[in-house]
């Protein structure tokens, strides 16, 4: 059993319950999830976005349990790509440009375990690509003289939860919904 959600994604039309020859899935967290899906809808070669719940200790976690802060689950984009037309750097420079990976448990005033950075991997090609782009993003951060270590958890991608419908592509829908994701302003 799944959320119940649209199979159809408000921006594109594509379909976002399946998974095309030749596609992959990359799992991210970056802060709130409505501002994170727009970065990635918007680059050529992604397929579709979905958003929804991770990495925690519950199963089919609803949002009102997520906020709490009772499920460790972590609020991702699941972004559906086609690696002929985008690499998974490309998706990563996006991720590390798109919000601060320092601040732990928050981004900017979203605070809670559900705005962690993170990045999930669906293979061990994806992890160490990830692994290499964190090392490398560290080192700009710190040629940049910001004194601040990246918090980023790096694990095996967990099973994604869609998050109900109405998230689902949110800022599309409501063009002036709230978005306080924000990067350190560096160049990955």
């Amino acid at each position: 059993m799944t959320m119940p959600h649209s199979a159809t994604h408000f921006v594109n039309g594509n379909n976002v319950d399946q998974l095309p020859a030749g596609m992959e899935f990359a799992l991210f967290g970056l802060g709130c999830f409505w501002g994170a899906e727009r970065k990635f809808w918007q680059l050529e070669g992604v397929y579709v976005t979905s958003v929804g719940y991770a990495a925690g200790d519950t199963e089919q976690p609803t949002y009102k349990q997520v906020c709490s802060g009772m499920t460790n689950h972590n609020e991702v984009v699941r972004v559906t790509f086609d690696p002929k037309q985008v690499s998974y750097e490309t998706l990563l420079k996006t991720f590390w440009e798109s919000h601060n990976p320092t601040q732990g448990n928050r981004q900017g005033n979203d605070t809670g375990t559900q705005y962690r950075s993170g990045i999930y991997t669906y293979s061990e090609q994806q992890q160490a690509i990830a692994e290499q782009t964190k090392q490398h993003f560290q080192q700009v951060i710190s040629q940049a003289g910001i004194d601040a270590a990246i918090t980023t958890e790096i694990i095996p991608a967990p099973v994604f939860y869609f998050a109900e419908d109405y998230h689902q592509q949110y800022l599309a829908k409501e063009p002036n919904g709230y978005c306080g994701l924000g990067g350190l302003g560096l160049v990955y």
